[in-house]
């Protein structure tokens, strides 16, 4: 089973990082200022995509976002995408007047 771990740092971005069996598999990066949450990249290692990880930490991304009451801007293409397919499931945490939308 994957593990999501937030690292935040206040001085640079963080990340949820992704291990499986102990092995970092991916990474979300993302910044915390102002009551916004910034996901810039998200990626998981070639030999992992395709299973689910990134839907994983996206989940999980959210998820904080909700508990912490903060807007997510997603620059990151992959979470664009995602808010874009299914604006319904992110409207409470997506903030499109700063993603360009």
């Amino acid at each position: 089973m994957a593990e999501i771990k937030l690292d935040l740092d206040q001085k640079s971005p963080g990340a949820f990082y992704l291990y499986e069996e102990g092995v970092k598999i991916g990474e979300m990066v993302v910044n915390i200022a102002d009551g916004n949450l910034t996901v810039y990249h998200t990626e998981v290692v070639p030999e992992a995509e395709g299973k689910g990880y990134a839907k994983q930490m996206l989940d999980a991304m959210v998820a904080y976002a909700r508990e912490n009451r903060l807007k997510v801007i997603p620059l990151c293409p992959y979470v664009h995408l995602q808010f874009k397919r299914h604006p319904k499931d992110y409207a409470d945490v997506w903030t499109k007047e700063e993603d360009g939308l």
